[in-house]
């Protein structure tokens, strides 16, 4: 069946444009424009305007795609003939953008630090001052053992005390973010820069996230196997891959197509 036609005037009607077929299924729907906008957070004047079959309000080919997906699932209809018919519009999907030379370990190189002097000073105070203090209590201890060894010698039926050493604590973890588990591809995206259409999908094609990720927003997913992203502000967008940083995805207004696999933050 055509976009947008019924089963009754599939014969005679031509098929309607991306636009109109949307429009359609809201009338049918018995919606307005607002109800729309309120329901999917498409403004009202963009989805006036994506009716009447014009996407140059949209920010490009990427958000114009998100904003068709949305409105179709919003009245009913499959998105799928819509986004084949937009491509086939619009010269196709765009060729996937190589994401590597982001995440080159040498991106950003640390300066070499100047040497603290101030707690220098303090480490070596703490060390002369446990010093002092193990040879008092080193004295003590050995005063006392003569003491005891002398009472044990006037009194040799006496039980002779016992010296359990000092259980030794294991050391809090440094580290600044938490392992991510070994056997698993753990993803957060979290949009420092503003504004972000984000698509994420599972190994097994099943869609994790899609949508508009405000600013100061964050999402986390996780798979056994992969985790495929599409980023179309990839400039507003910082990465945290496996519990690694690997700083924002792209420059800004870039479309980043990439993914990732368990125990390599640069797979893919």
């Amino acid at each position: 069946m055509s976009i947008g036609n019924s089963p009754s005037d599939a014969a005679s009607e031509a098929p309607l444009s991306i636009g109109r077929a949307l429009q359609r299924a809201r009338l049918d729907a018995g919606l307005t424009v607002e109800e729309i906008s309120a329901a999917t957070r498409v403004r009202a004047p963009l989805v006036h305007a994506i009716e009447q079959d014009d996407f140059s309000r949209c920010g490009g080919d990427v958000y114009a795609r998100g904003h068709v997906r949305t409105l179709a699932r919003a009245v009913g209809l499959d998105p799928a003939p819509l986004i084949e018919s937009y491509d086939g519009e619009h010269g196709g999907r765009p060729s996937p953008t190589h994401v590597a030379p982001v995440y080159e370990a040498e991106k950003i190189r640390p300066e070499p630090r100047r040497p603290n002097w101030t707690a220098a000073m303090v480490a070596a105070i703490v060390i002369v001052v446990g010093f002092v203090g193990f040879t008092m209590f080193s004295g003590a201890r050995s005063g006392s053992e003569s003491m005891a060894g002398n009472a044990s010698q006037a009194h040799p039926s006496a039980p002779q005390p016992s010296h359990t050493p000092p259980t030794k604590r294991p050391e809090p973890s440094r580290s600044a973010i938490a392992a991510a588990p070994a056997d698993k591809v753990t993803v957060k995206l979290t949009a420092d820069g503003g504004k972000s259409w984000v698509t994420a999908t599972a190994n097994d094609g099943h869609s994790l996230f899609e949508g508009l990720l405000d600013q100061g927003q964050s999402k986390t997913f996780t798979d056994d196997k992969k985790i495929s992203l599409v980023l179309g502000n990839a400039g507003a967008v910082k990465m945290f891959v496996n519990g690694k940083d690997l700083g924002t995805a792209g420059s800004d207004g870039q479309l980043v197509r990439t993914n990732f696999t368990p125990g390599n933050p640069q797979a893919g």
